[in-house]
């Protein structure tokens, strides 16, 4: 018999437990400055990458037709943006706008401004329809995309199917007025060096151009009046 009480062998194997526990989340724990959580399942990371990029890489496996988008929009969108995406109130106008770009007021809209489908696709999914989003199956965000197009003019067709393999085909009208981001290319950058922050540019500040003025700030005759132009 040990001369040990049960007590001290007790905590010793409490002791030898817990020191194996230490070692085998040792590694779980490594780049972990706090050493808290653990790592995600693939099923979470999946839940939340859910972007999809210009070149179709996230877009899920599915299709959709104009037809089928109609009656998603009908029930699901025409309350904010109108029947035919032409906008209920204040809600964003959807369709339209083609030429406007250069006028003092643009109309900003999928058709006659974003450059890419996958934007449209990938703001559905993640956020549409208001107050309910992330709703829609990757069929009906499909559907509603190309029924978009159709009302843009984009295609032509009501049996049009927008689907993952057809996708990239799609090319938005004002895709090439977009400038790609080169700043990398930059001297700073491309060197390592810091950018100037402090004493960039000898003597003071210069204004070389002025903000349009909009005139909608009421002058002070017309505010204590109770008067707004």
């Amino acid at each position: 018999m040990s001369k040990f009480p049960k007590a001290l062998l007790l905590a010793g194997a409490i002791a030898t437990g817990a020191a194996g526990i230490a070692a085998a989340s040792a590694e779980e724990q490594a780049g972990s400055k706090l050493g808290l959580g653990r790592v995600a399942t693939e099923a979470e990371i999946a839940a939340w990458d859910i972007d999809v990029r210009p070149d179709g890489q996230g877009l899920p496996v599915g299709s959709g037709t104009v037809l089928e988008g109609e009656a998603i929009f009908e029930m699901q969108c025409a309350s904010c943006h109108g029947d035919f995406g032409e906008g209920r109130d204040r809600w964003p106008v959807l369709a339209g706008g083609f030429d406007t770009l250069t006028r003092e007021r643009p109309e900003k809209t999928i058709g006659s401004y974003w450059p890419y489908l996958s934007t449209v696709y990938d703001y559905i999914h993640r956020a549409m329809p208001f107050g309910s989003a992330q709703t829609l199956g990757d069929d009906d965000v499909y559907a509603l995309t190309a029924y978009v197009l159709y009302l843009n003019d984009i295609v032509t067709d009501e049996e049009f199917e927008l689907s993952n393999e057809n996708f990239t085909s799609i090319e938005m009208p004002n895709a090439d007025a977009f400038v790609p981001d080169d700043r990398e290319q930059e001297a700073h950058y491309k060197t390592g060096a810091e950018p100037c922050m402090v004493d960039c540019k000898p003597g003071p500040a210069e204004i070389t151009m002025r903000a349009q003025v909009l005139d909608v700030t009421p002058d002070s005759e017309g505010a204590a009046g109770g008067q707004v132009d």
